[in-house]
């Protein structure tokens, strides 16, 4: 319990989330005029409302592994943290200077779905596309568990799945492009290599030289 208590403090790095969110809002205003970036492969990708199940459950998909993180292994979790807010970042200056959207369906029907879908569409603009935030930070946290040590199967396998769901999601309810996500997932992996592989490689270097120097 002790350990846990020492851990808690670093969830209040997550309040760089609400901050996040109030500079995305701020983008999403369209300032200017948007470009289309849709292919042929977009307009064959059915429109599919049930998706927007895993779609709205990133919420506590990002929220629930990220406290999960912190209390397994604190460096993975900051690292993570770390490597979102850089790819966020990225993404934001990109939406300021190229700004794209995504044609969104006309929903019909009176379902329960159909209203999330359009709660989603109402709240959300279709702006702030490319790349996609939703894909970003998901696959942020996919990359981040590939680290953590004793990992629980189960765990482990939710984590992707979940993640891969969320991932899908955002283009069978129309919130992204094809472009949106392979260009989100190009740029955490590129993010990722800086933030945890380049570190790990300086501190394995570091500890070698540490055991050259009392060795001698």
């Amino acid at each position: 319990m002790k350990k846990y208590l020492l851990k808690a403090p670093y969830l209040l790095l997550l309040s760089v989330w609400p901050v996040l969110g109030l500079i995305y809002q701020v983008l999403n205003e369209h300032p200017q005029k948007a470009a289309d970036i849709s292919t042929s492969f977009d307009h064959n990708i059915p429109f599919i409302p049930i998706f927007i199940i895993p779609y709205i459950l990133w919420y506590a998909y990002m929220f629930v592994y990220l406290v999960y993180f912190c209390f397994k292994d604190t460096k993975v979790y900051i690292k993570t943290l770390i490597m979102i807010v850089l790819a966020e970042l990225v993404c934001f200056t990109i939406y300021f200077f190229f700004q794209t959207t995504v044609p969104r369906p006309d929903p019909q029907g009176n379902t329960q779905i159909i209203h999330l879908v359009k709660s989603i569409y109402a709240n959300d603009q279709p702006y702030n596309c490319f790349p996609s935030i939703h894909v970003l930070t998901t696959f942020s946290i996919m990359l981040g568990s590939l680290n953590l040590q004793k990992k629980h199967l189960l765990n482990t396998i939710s984590i992707h799945l979940f993640g891969s769901l969320i991932i899908i999601s955002t283009l069978f309810v129309k919130q992204h492009v094809i472009l949106d996500m392979i260009g989100s997932m190009f740029l955490t992996t590129f993010i990722y290599g800086i933030v945890f592989e380049i570190s790990n490689l300086w501190v394995s270097q570091k500890s070698e030289a540490v055991y050259v120097k009392n060795k001698g």
